[in-house]
């Protein structure tokens, strides 16, 4: 089953808020998905606890991976789940280098800024040193975070220029920013499960939401559906 890692060693890049929103979109599609949480924060983890409604709905999140442990969960989740995300530390590691490996897509959140697409610069190095000297071609994109959908700052487009300049694919869906995407980490839950009169343009980050979701899809030639009558491939 696909392994999905999420990757960039600066931290605050919107990292987890795509982990999250892509997994719960996918489980809303009919997917089993599991979420391997790697990371020290472990804003998932907390989410999932204060989630009873998500718990069992397709969805598990596999808590307090390390880099011993990572393997053998990895191994346990893929026998399970249609869907495996890995939730990396914002950080270099070796934990980095051995999940991306595992990896049959990369996904990099990036922000509009020079730290963050460093961050991101990164990952892409490691990626083209495992293809240059191991052969190993690992597909991988880059999704940009927090994004304003109202104002295209002069450090955005310096972003994807040089993602452009080094031939980086680049998702056409953003990660907007939107309130429901903050308020979700603290009111557990999901974004279909939110009340639309205590959250602003609710019915936007839905769509935004299921918008990235069907794009990864159709970034990974192996992906399928879930429907009544068994499986069948995603156009």
């Amino acid at each position: 089953m696909p392994v999905i890692t999420f990757a960039n060693t600066k931290g605050g890049a919107g990292k987890t808020t795509a982990v999250l929103l892509l997994a719960t979109e996918l489980a809303r599609l009919g997917f089993r998905v599991s979420v391997l949480d790697a990371d020290p924060q472990h804003w998932i983890t907390r989410w999932y606890e204060n989630s009873e409604g998500a718990r069992g709905n397709r969805l598990h999140v596999v808590p307090y991976v390390t880099m011993s442990t990572i393997d053998r969960q990895l191994a346990e989740e893929k026998a399970r789940a249609d869907f495996v995300l890995i939730d990396l530390p914002g950080s270099r590691s070796s934990l980095l280098a051995k999940a991306v490996g595992h990896a049959d897509y990369v996904l990099i959140p990036v922000q509009g800024s020079a730290m963050d697409a460093q961050g991101g610069a990164n990952v892409i190095e490691l990626l083209q040193y495992l293809e240059d000297k191991a052969n190993i071609r690992i597909r991988h994109s880059v999704v940009l975070t927090r994004v304003n959908s109202m104002v295209t700052t002069r450090a955005m487009n310096a972003v994807k220029d040089l993602l452009a300049a080094r031939r980086v694919h680049l998702l056409e869906t953003p990660i907007v920013e939107r309130s429901a995407f903050r308020d979700i980490f603290g009111c557990g839950g999901t974004l279909y499960s939110m009340d639309a009169r205590q959250v602003s343009n609710l019915d936007k980050a839905q769509e935004n939401a299921r918008a990235l979701a069907l794009e990864v899809l159709r970034q990974i030639p192996s992906a399928v559906s879930v429907d009544g009558h068994g499986m069948k491939e995603v156009a």
